[in-house]
């Protein structure tokens, strides 16, 4: 008999309709996970005055929350197998649902970090899921029509997201950002009881016993984060000794984190991350470029509101109204590049869409006060189609023809590097915007704006144009390895 909310017992009542559903519900999911780590971008300098807090400072409510999705990125794969589909994606949802609940209500900075902190995680849990229900409920002839539609419809999310998010800064303040995503969870969790099923990936019931969680693996990975970002604030700050000490520490866990997973594997116990992915050159590849383009892409989600709102002196409504045409073409053109994702060389379409970034913003060098708004549509515009290309493109492309036991592993560690790339680059633009201002003589803290302000904006620009163009080198090995030669 089948077990009722298994995936045999799904399929059977919706047919081949039933991975549509629960891609589409996953995807609603999602779009709540991606609007809570961009919409709080908007509301970020307002937060830093009312609570009398340094940009440093402020930075975390993005740094933290960057921090905890991708530490517990790496915990999806176990969760899925021990737990189920259902039951880790409802509590997921549940917890994002908890905490934006509380962060809108909380009068304390601290209680709205730890609320970020809390939303984080659930986002990180939720993100790898769509890329494995896309690589194993769906026909490779199919993949591409199914990842057009989920990315079409999860950027949606952060394409509307500050625009309305800076139309309520305005109205209600900044607390009212964190109530954005209670529809979401809360639609998500009905259409998850319906269609997602209570088993783990590939079918199987979930095994509420074992394995257990590689806890010591996760600790050296939290540990290695942590110290990375720490000791980066610290290397601003002028603390160069506990700054280098951090940093070594996080390299130190590096090395361990990869000893563990080596001997985990070799006493057939069950790693955080399978090394063997790496095996498989275009997932190495692909890894590269996505902790790579996640230093520019997070970086500049962090470093563009606040420069329109302190740099140009920009309403956090008139924000939200720039960037919203630059959001939905972003949506339109995955909806066109995502069905094309499994048919065409990946290297080609990551590699275009690195030099559209990268050019979006070395041109930022050419605004000044006196710019039309046009322009700064225009270069959000190239720079959001850019990422057009190379979202679709990446994870499916680094993944194809991988074996389909390593994929919840695979989608795990992708965007475990992408988002770890992501944390380094907020607190790199946060630490570098700081530095250069100094250098400048200026400071965020002054009221009115300044040319030399603007200056330290731009050579913040031009390191992100330089990490994307740095990309480009690992973009172009993630084609597929050429057969050998037979005569």
């Amino acid at each position: 008999m089948t077990e009722r909310g298994s995936l045999a017992d799904l399929q059977s009542r919706y047919g081949t309709r039933h991975r549509w559903l629960m891609l589409t519900t996953v995807m609603i999911g999602s779009m709540a996970a991606i609007m809570s780590s961009t919409i709080m971008n908007v509301g970020i300098p307002d937060m830093s005055v009312q609570f009398g807090i340094g940009q440093e400072l402020a930075q975390w409510v993005s740094s933290g929350f960057m921090v905890a999705m991708t530490v517990s990125m790496l915990t999806t794969p176990w969760l899925l197998a021990r737990f189920g589909y259902r039951t880790t994606y409802m509590g997921c949802m549940l917890l994002l649902l908890t905490a934006g609940i509380a962060g809108g209500l909380s009068s304390n900075y601290n209680l709205v970090l730890a609320a970020r902190v809390a939303e984080g995680l659930a986002a990180g849990v939720v993100q790898p899921i769509p890329a494995i229900i896309i690589l194993r409920a769906f026909d490779t002839s199919e993949q591409g029509r199914a990842n057009s539609f989920f990315g079409m419809g999860v950027v949606l999310a952060p394409a509307i997201g500050p625009s309305i998010g800076g139309l309520l800064v305005d109205w209600m303040g900044w607390r009212s950002l964190f109530f954005m995503v209670v529809p979401f969870c809360l639609a998500s969790m009905w259409l998850a009881l319906r269609y997602v099923p209570t088993t783990a990936p590939g079918g199987v019931s979930a095994n509420h016993g074992k394995p257990s969680l590689d806890m010591a693996g996760l600790a050296l990975a939290t540990a290695g984060t942590l110290c990375l970002l720490n000791g980066l604030v610290q290397l601003h700050s002028g603390d160069f000794a506990s700054s280098f000490t951090l940093i070594g520490v996080s390299v130190f866990s590096a090395v361990a984190f990869v000893m563990w997973q080596r001997r985990q594997t070799q006493q057939g116990g069950v790693p955080l991350m399978n090394l063997a992915l790496f095996a498989h050159r275009p997932f190495a590849m692909g890894t590269t470029v996505a902790f790579i383009y996640g230093i520019a892409m997070f970086g500049s989600t962090y470093l563009l509101p606040v420069y329109l709102q302190l740099g140009l002196g920009l309403s956090p409504s008139h924000v939200g109204t720039l960037l919203l045409p630059a959001g939905l073409l972003l949506a339109f053109t995955i909806a066109i590049v995502g069905r094309y994702s499994s048919t065409h060389p990946t290297h080609l379409m990551v590699s275009f869409g690195l030099v559209l970034l990268a050019l979006s913003f070395a041109l930022m060098l050419v605004v000044n006060l006196q710019t039309a708004l046009w322009v700064l549509v225009v270069l959000a515009i190239l720079g959001r189609v850019g990422l057009g290309f190379i979202l679709p493109s990446l994870n499916i492309g680094a993944m194809r023809g991988m074996d389909a036991s390593l994929i919840p592993q695979g989608a795990s560690a992708i965007n475990f590097l992408r988002m770890l790339g992501g944390a380094a680059g907020v607190s790199l633009c946060g630490i570098l915007l700081e530095w250069r201002l100094r250098v400048h003589g200026d400071s965020l803290t002054n009221a009115t704006t300044s040319a030399a302000r603007l200056t330290a904006f731009d050579e913040v620009f031009i390191m992100l144009a330089a990490v994307c163009l740095l990309a480009l080198l690992a973009a172009w090995q993630i084609r597929a390895p050429r057969p050998p030669h037979t005569s």
